[in-house]
């Protein structure tokens, strides 16, 4: 009869707890006998669960725990008692003494089921749960007396000469692994960004702080020092080095503050140490994810990518207010293309405004910016994001051929907010259905009193245009938009940029009433909005109007009728003493009755059956 299950990797459990042992590459068949959740997740307030994991060779049996992006194994329940699976990699680690195995992968086309435990496997030396520091054993369930002691371990990684001196015999600890249930810990990473020092006053006081980014083979993460830290460390750290991090207190992460992954992030203090490793082959260097500029419509607002492109212009050294500091920050916007012929705005703050050179259209990879909406769709940089100017990547190197070759005579297309005129289609996969609001519900329910916006998406059906000042004379400058005057020698003053150009641009400012079954309402729009629904330029209506005088009573009944499914907000504005709610386009797209179709579909399923 055939073996119902593939064979289990005779030794393997030894290879794998032994500690000189060059594992890479190495991936055994194994058999899982106990998966169980630590319960760390409801206490991180509803961050990913963690699980341990016991896995045999058929003789011998040791701990594990899973990389988080496994969970899903477990929780679609392919991942179970006494499956059997091929490890595909791992990270070999110490804690508290003892090893400890992080599951990074696993072949999750291998798995397979079995009905019993393989053999009479036995516990390879003691294996300890770090989250409660006794003996498991997957045969009883029982947790056994703690284990008080155990061998002493060599040094698991090669480090520099001052480290040795510092401590002896390290536990170094995998980043993936970090918790709030680990107090003895190091990790050894690579700093793959570093903010600037801040400064900070509010009712409580004052103070300053830094934070950095840092990276090992199994994950990021995001470590923050405030006040003496700062004066202890900061100063101490560069990034791209490798460094060996310890006594720190690992927290539950402020989402709010940062773009990783982790559901933790480290604190520092003035007694955290902080070592460089110069032996840092093991440890990989900044990874990116690149997104092409033609994509960015695909994208959500305040999507966190990577973006490799060449600087194609340089806008000037701005400035503008903080209500948070009460200080003037530094602003430069750069316009980046790609091969894909996008150009896209993205915005520099702070110091790397000030220090940006701008020398033979350089390429430049961004690790972690922000996607923006205003004004069409954009980058931004913040706290977490990253910046390596001719970086020495494949990628960067075929857009420099690519731009010295070709791309200097490229006419690029702008983005914009619109996803069906980029994708010629209904929208893009941005519209979104789950704000989808009739214009009685948003006039009854949306008033935009807060702060920001109220945001709304709607269906509705163009009923009347304005014709008069549909659009405006604008200043031809980088991403300047404002309006510009006509001097009496013929040129055109813009104020804001405090210079004359020998030509203006035209941009929309449309002004148009939409209406559906439940009521109407007037909805304000810019330049990219006009120009979709419209099919339009404002300059080509211009010069159609002037050769035409009834040209943009024409091209206004083409319009009207038509319906649209648009993304919009509402803000409460003040005229002359009087408040009234202000109702503007984000975006518009042609409906897609098969996506509106399914949409409407799925609002039908959450209501219960009629009886």
């Amino acid at each position: 009869m055939a073996n119902p299950h593939p064979p289990l990797t005779n030794g393997a459990c030894l290879k794998l707890m032994e500690q000189d042992t060059d594992v890479e590459g190495f991936q055994p068949v194994l058999q899982c006998l106990s998966v169980k959740k630590l319960g760390i997740a409801s206490a991180a307030g509803g961050n990913p669960d963690r699980y341990r994991m016991i896995m045999s060779d058929g003789d011998h049996f040791i701990q594990s725990m899973l990389n988080t992006k496994l969970n899903g194994l477990v929780e679609s329940g392919a991942l179970t008692k006494n499956s059997i699976f091929t490890l595909k990699s791992t990270a070999n680690n110490i804690v508290q003494n003892k090893r400890l195995l992080i599951v990074l992968q696993i072949g999750e086309d291998d798995i397979t089921p079995c009905a019993d435990r393989i053999g009479a496997p036995v516990s390879l030396g003691p294996t300890t749960d770090p989250t409660v520091g006794a003996v498991a054993n997957p045969a009883s369930g029982s947790v056994p007396e703690p284990v008080t002691s155990a061998p002493k371990p060599a040094l698991p990684y090669s480090c520099s000469p001052t480290f040795r001196n510092w401590r002896k015999a390290p536990p170094v600890y995998p980043i993936e692994g970090l918790s709030p249930y680990q107090n003895k810990w190091t990790i050894k990473a690579r700093v793959t960004q570093k903010s600037e020092v801040k400064e900070w006053s509010n009712s409580r006081g004052r103070g300053k702080l830094f934070n950095m980014t840092l990276m090992d083979e199994t994950g990021e993460i995001r470590a923050t020092g405030f006040n003496k830290a700062v004066d202890e460390l900061f100063d101490r750290v560069e990034e791209g080095k490798v460094y060996f991090l310890s006594r720190a207190r690992v927290n539950v992460a402020k989402k709010k503050f940062s773009n990783l992954a982790n559901e933790y992030e480290i604190m520092l203090d003035e007694r955290s140490e902080i070592h460089e490793c110069l032996d840092a082959k093991d440890v990989p260097d900044l990874k990116f994810n690149f997104v092409e500029l033609s994509q960015m419509e695909a994208l959500q607002k305040d999507h966190i990518c990577d973006v490799v492109a060449v600087v194609h212009d340089l806008g000037p050294l701005g400035n503008i207010f903080s209500k948070t500091t009460n200080k003037e920050v530094p602003k430069r916007e750069l316009v980046l293309v790609d091969k894909t012929g996008y150009s896209i705005r993205m915005t520099l703050w702070g110091k790397q405004a000030e220090t940006f050179e701008y020398t033979n259209n350089p390429v430049v990879a961004f690790k972690g910016v922000k996607v923006g909406d205003y004004g069409g769709r954009n980058l931004s940089m913040f706290s977490g994001s990253t910046m390596t100017v001719d970086p020495d990547i494949p990628q960067a190197h075929a857009l420099r051929g690519w731009y010295d070759n070709q791309g200097t005579s490229t006419a690029f297309r702008a983005q914009t907010t619109l996803g069906a005129a980029a994708g010629g289609g209904g929208g893009f996969g941005t519209f979104n259905y789950s704000e989808l609001k009739t214009i009685g519900v948003v006039q009854d329910t949306l008033h935009g009193l807060g702060d920001k916006p109220d945001y709304f998406s709607t269906r509705a059906t163009v009923i009347h245009i304005k014709p008069d000042n549909m659009s405006y004379t604008s200043c031809p400058g980088l991403n300047c938009q404002k309006k510009v005057l006509e001097q009496d020698d013929g040129s055109w003053r813009c104020e804001k940029c405090a210079k004359s150009y020998d030509h203006c641009e035209y941009r929309y400012l449309l002004s148009m009433s939409v209406a559906d079954y439940t009521g109407q309402i007037w909805l304000q729009g810019f330049n990219d909005v006009a120009e979709f629904i419209l099919g339009i330029t404002a300059k080509e209506l211009k010069e159609l109007t002037d050769e035409d005088a009834d040209a943009t009573a024409t091209k206004i009944d083409e319009v009207v009728g038509k319906t649209f499914n648009m993304s919009c907000r509402v803000k409460q504005e003040t005229y002359n003493d009087q408040s009234r709610p202000r109702y503007g386009i984000n975006r518009a797209f042609v409906p897609d009755f098969n996506q509106d179709g399914l949409a409407l579909l799925e609002q039908l399923r959450k209501y219960p059956p009629s009886v």
